[in-house]
């Protein structure tokens, strides 16, 4: 997007690319799919980033999520909507999405150069000079930095802007993985009690030292062999790393509630009525139908009701502890999974550093920055994609100019 925006500006745009075939991260995002953008509104799309991105709303005031659905319909690749705002292809084909953008390169004579690796990039004077890994040299007045962050290395993207920007004077804050699974070492996890058991709409949060849900998302998750994942405990993720800088420790507490719409008396009512309807019925009968029956045994278990406990030997006491279980399962978790099986980067090139209006350096004139690069960081949803294009798209325009 930065090289095709640049191409309108200037006649003379290189793209270097490390692997063999461009938009490798594209093909494989949304599932495929690409999920290309999102339609919510600004505010909406900026509260979606939680790292950094207030910073987008002066580069939305150039380009914005409806500029890049404009972008590609005009292009011939028609997008629809679904959940939440987000933008695919009708065709449900990420590669429609990246032939558009090849054939924009294309089309304004945009020269790539794939399987080039670059080892340095210096500034001399007024223009920089760039080395790849077989000691060509590259000249230019003005360079883009695209490169990704380190999340998803079989793309390509691993880590190589941050040693670049950091040579040209930038600051790199802590990388970080977001939007991947949480760890944990309780009994429960080890014993794989609840593996690839997964809940639908409920509320995971991130706990605080004092108890208090430092975040709350509530979405679908799923139990695995080594924690949890699914969508609510990818959003919860950077939030657990955030949690232990903060607590100064490895294990942090995360809470369950597996029935957030009702109140914990609402619950506590409704169990006591239905075992009081069935009262010779083993209690997990009785509440069979509740919530997944694994789960349900397990909440039992975990309130120390016996297999054999019927409705006449059950006391108001368990009764009240069986809905507090299901409102505030709390469990330990020590950490996430690494970068390489992250979706998404955290940290990056601290945006202090960025003039926001055009993506150009504060600390070397001529230099740009765009994408996940950037200490800029959203959940899924279309967010880290629109993020990445829309800087992209600022980047460019801006170096093509400065180049003239």
């Amino acid at each position: 997007m930065s090289a095709a925006a640049a191409s309108q500006h200037s006649d003379k745009v290189l793209l270097i690319e490390k692997k063999k075939g461009l938009g490798r991260k594209l093909k494989i995002s949304g599932g495929g799919r690409c999920n290309v953008t999102n339609r919510l509104p600004y505010d909406e799309i900026i509260r979606h980033i939680p790292g950094n991105g207030k910073f987008l709303y002066s580069p939305f005031s150039v380009f914005d999520n409806e500029s890049i659905i404009e972008f590609f319909e005009s292009r011939g690749v028609q997008l629809k909507e679904e959940d939440h705002g987000r933008m695919f292809p009708v065709s449900n084909r990420a590669q429609d999405v990246v032939d558009a953008l090849i054939n924009e390169l294309s089309t304004n004579n945009v020269e790539v150069l794939e399987e080039t690796a670059i080892k340095t990039i210096k500034k001399s004077d007024d223009h920089f000079i760039i080395i790849d890994a077989e000691g060509n040299e590259y000249t230019s007045k003005t360079v883009v930095i695209a490169t990704g962050g380190t999340s998803v290395p079989q793309t390509g993207s691993t880590g190589d802007g941050y040693k670049f920007a950091k040579e040209l004077g930038h600051t790199i804050t802590e990388l970080f993985p977001t939007e991947v699974p949480i760890t944990s070492k309780e009994p429960f996890i080890i014993r794989k009690t609840l593996k690839g058991l997964s809940l639908k709409d409920v509320s995971l949060s991130v706990l605080r030292k004092n108890g208090k849900p430092r975040i709350t998302h509530r979405m679908d998750m799923l139990f695995t062999h080594f924690g949890v994942s699914g969508p609510g405990a990818l959003r919860c993720s950077q939030f657990v790393y955030k949690e232990q800088k903060s607590q100064k420790k490895q294990e942090i507490q995360m809470k369950l509630d597996v029935f957030p719409d009702e109140k914990e008396n609402e619950l506590q009512n409704r169990i006591k009525k239905q075992i009081h309807e069935t009262p010779d019925k083993y209690i997990k009968n009785s509440l069979r139908g509740m919530i997944e029956e694994r789960y349900l045994n397990f909440i039992l278990e975990q309130a120390g009701i016996e297999e054999e406990t019927t409705g006449h030997h059950i006391s108001n006491q368990q009764i009240a502890e069986i809905a507090h279980l299901f409102k505030s399962f709390t469990f330990t978790v020590n950490g996430t999974l690494s970068i390489e099986k992250a979706f998404v980067t955290g940290g990056g090139v601290s945006i202090k550093e960025i003039e926001p209006h055009t993506m150009m350096s504060k600390k070397t004139s001529g230099l740009f920055l765009c994408g996940e690069v950037l200490d800029i960081h959203g959940y899924t949803g279309g967010y880290n994609i629109t993020s990445a294009l829309v800087t992209g798209r600022v980047s460019g325009m801006n170096a093509g100019i400065y180049q003239n």
